[in-house]
């Protein structure tokens, strides 16, 4: 808005108007947009959600290390803070063990709907 120097209405009619179009839609949480890009499959799912499918996608089990914050920061473009918090979700869920001081992360139960992969 004060890049254009437009009013706050000005601008929310613009979104609207780009919404409409397909080309940007709003942030959760509010106060954000984020652009859409032609042929780009947007991830609508929770940082949670994805750290959850960690589990499946990388064929981990019980037992095994999860991946660290640093590792998964890199990998999903987010910062480590970020990661801590959704990762806590995890272990609050009974998904992954407790994060402490030097100790990995390691897997304590699969997601629901899911079988331990085949060796």
């Amino acid at each position: 808005m004060r890049h254009h120097r437009v009013s706050r209405g000005v601008a929310l009619r613009v979104f609207a108007a780009l919404r409409k179009e397909g080309l940007a839609e709003p942030v959760a949480g509010g106060g954000r947009w984020r652009v859409v890009r032609p042929g780009r499959q947007i991830e609508r799912r929770s940082l949670a959600e994805l750290l959850e499918a960690v589990i499946t996608d990388d064929g981990l089990r019980v037992g095994e290390p999860f991946p660290s914050t640093t590792e998964l920061s890199s990998r999903f473009g987010v910062s480590r803070p970020t990661v801590s918090k959704a990762l806590d979700k995890l272990e609050s869920a009974g998904l992954l063990s407790e994060a402490r001081q030097g100790k990995q992360r390691t897997v304590r139960a699969l997601p629901t709907g899911t079988e331990s992969p085949e060796s």
